[in-house]
């Protein structure tokens, strides 16, 4: 496991434990991580890959989130799980990923023994709590073609410029419809903001 790697700051004792209790999960690239509605019985760390946070209404209708890269985990998913409640939440593997499986038991004593953990915890909360502040702050402020724009920048940031996503895809992520997406994206492909490919989309830069 690259755990010194990719979290540098734990102390070599944690490390240890992690080693010792943890157990490596794998999932492959579309596979449904979690739902809403389950309990956590554990934490994950992402090792590997890449995953996707969004809300699912009652209705089936999706809202992205965020995504979590190697290095990370969800902070949702912590809360939840110290709690012992439900998940409001969705995890899609978008590539291939690996992660670290935490029990919750050892997540409440790492709390009190481990200064590295605690502090790794509450930087995970604010760095999604700031993320969620910016995605709020695109729904409440930001018109459609803005918020398209500002989607495909997070996702460029996180996929490379060569987006692997459909119109439908988009219009889910940011609860629209698929008609609206397909005008605004021609719209920008005719402001030299992007490409349209068949199944993907090149981003370009924003203005």
């Amino acid at each position: 496991m690259q755990i010194e790697q990719l979290f540098p700051e734990f102390e070599p004792g944690l490390i240890a434990e992690i080693r010792e209790h943890a157990e490596i999960v794998t999932f492959k690239e579309g596979q449904v991580m979690l739902r809403k509605g389950q309990y956590f019985k554990s934490t994950m760390l992402v090792i590997e890959g890449l995953v996707k946070i969004y809300r699912e209404d009652d209705e089936g209708n999706e809202f992205f989130m965020y995504y979590l890269q190697p290095g990370e985990a969800c902070a949702l998913s912590m809360i939840c799980a110290m709690r012992h409640e439900t998940s409001g939440i969705m995890a899609i593997a978008v590539k291939d990923s690996i992660l670290v499986s935490i029990p919750l038991t050892l997540m409440d004593t790492w709390m009190g023994t481990y200064k590295s953990w605690a502090n790794f915890v509450l930087g995970t909360y604010r760095a999604r709590f700031e993320e969620l502040l910016t995605t709020i702050d695109d729904v409440a402020f930001r018109n459609m073609d803005e918020r398209l724009e500002f989607y495909l920048q997070r996702q460029a940031e996180n996929l490379g410029n060569l987006l692997p996503l459909t119109h439908q895809q988009i219009a889910d992520d940011l609860n629209s419809s698929r008609e609206v997406i397909s005008r605004l994206l021609k719209k920008m492909e005719q402001l030299g903001k992007c490409k349209l490919h068949r199944n993907s989309i090149e981003f370009l830069g924003v203005s």
